[in-house]
């Protein structure tokens, strides 16, 4: 099975929904979800 990585594009998204303050639980949930998934920055 190969290893799935949230796209930038996704990644984007979840972190938007995280930062607003409107959003209901299960939305951040889902957000913090694939910001987990999301392949480490490479940078020093």
């Amino acid at each position: 099975m190969a290893n799935k990585v949230t796209s930038p594009r996704v990644a984007k998204a979840a972190s938007k929904v995280l930062r607003t303050k409107k959003t209901g639980k299960t939305m951040k949930t889902g957000a913090g979800s694939a910001l987990s998934q999301r392949e480490k920055s490479k940078k020093l």
